[in-house]
């Protein structure tokens, strides 16, 4: 059975640091902390899970100081995790059975990384993430900021989770300085970075700059097709926020040229076409996405509601919009069995009973 150390980079997370070991207690062999500068009780904590605590200067990227934590591992697997993750309960068994039965070839095992829950708690946005990684020098993170460890070799896509629980305010600017401090020292963002960039300067509702920014992106030859086709969704909504209604939607199609359609892109066209009382060009898209196959291993963004949910729950505003409730109410059921409690489900229920 593979042996692993899970390494981490830490600053002042006594909020979350507990829990995080706490969830993967009895499960790895080794346990890598590099702090990078906590003043409060992270380093007093996490003295209680791990004697290997290392300090390390932040010098503004995250890739290094991970390659410090890896660097230092002495088992045949990494795995990182940050303070604010965790492991839940229902994922343990699964944890361990994979260590297991894992192939002693393998070089890299991905996760799932929920980030957003819905309000039932269940995730609404997921990523796969490579989160076992072989240790050796081979397989090291690059870029400042959202740093990757691109995967190669035998890799294997697991079903195990982690989840991401952050408590409290984090620094919002912090990833937009980075980027900022990084161009005036006229260091080169390569065009994942470049995207990257892009996408905090939509976040920061800078979105003239948003635009100009991943719209050379996507002039680029290089660069994951994920990455372009999320690219012109962010533009596309920089375009909506700055009332460009129109070249919005030209660019939501152009994301089409990159590859097949997503079930996110086609909510959003849908969406377009609905708030202009299109109604038959919208049911077309809502459509589109109902039948549309999710790719979960494409490295992409996950919506997992752009594929059942809010397609039908938009069919059903449509199809009412057009007088035919009976339609309508055969919508908002299908939906009610993605997700039965649903406010906005149970809202409809009551109107169509009371029709």
């Amino acid at each position: 059975m593979p042996t692993i150390s899970l390494c981490m980079i830490v600053k002042n997370e006594e909020m979350h640091i507990a829990r995080c070991l706490d969830s993967v207690a009895g499960l790895v062999e080794e346990i890598i902390v590099v702090d990078t500068g906590s003043t409060d009780r992270t380093l007093e904590i996490v003295s209680d899970y791990t004697s290997k605590v290392y300090s390390y200067p932040w010098n503004d990227d995250f890739s290094e100081a991970r390659n410090v934590s890896f660097s230092k591992a002495t088992m045949d697997y990494c795995m990182w995790m940050d303070a604010d993750d965790i492991l839940e309960e229902t994922e343990r068994d699964k944890f361990l059975k994979l260590k297991q039965s894992l192939s002693p070839d393998t070089d890299m095992v991905m996760m799932k990384y929920n980030t957003s829950f819905d309000e039932a708690g269940k995730p609404s946005f997921s990523y796969f993430r490579e989160r076992w990684i072989r240790n050796c020098a081979q397989y090291r993170f690059v870029g400042a900021v959202h740093e990757v460890i691109v995967p190669s070799g035998k890799v294997v896509y697991s079903d195990i989770a982690i989840t991401h629980k952050k408590m409290g305010a984090g620094d919002p600017d912090r990833n937009l300085n980075i980027y900022r401090k990084m161009i005036a020292d006229g260091k080169y963002l390569d065009p994942r970075q470049q995207y990257y960039y892009g996408r905090e300067l939509y976040y920061h509702k800078q979105y003239g700059e948003a635009i100009s920014v991943l719209e050379q992106f996507l002039l680029l030859s290089e660069g994951w097709i994920e990455n372009k086709i999320e690219a012109c969704s962010i533009c596309a909504d920089c375009y909506y926020q700055m009332g460009e209604e129109q070249t919005a939607l030209n660019t939501l199609l152009r994301s089409m040229g990159f590859d097949r359609p997503r079930a996110e892109l086609c909510c959003e066209i849908g969406k377009y076409f609905l708030e202009h009382g299109s109604l038959k060009n919208a049911i077309y898209w809502y459509e589109t996405a109902l039948n549309t196959q999710k790719n979960e291993y494409s490295a992409g963004f996950i919506l997992p509601d752009c594929y059942d949910y809010i397609p039908l729950m938009q069919l059903c505003v449509c199809y009412d919009k057009l007088g035919d409730r009976q339609k309508a109410r055969e919508y908002n059921e299908r939906a009610g069995q993605c997700k039965p409690y649903s406010q906005a489900y149970l809202y409809n229920k009551q109107y169509f009973d009371r029709m």
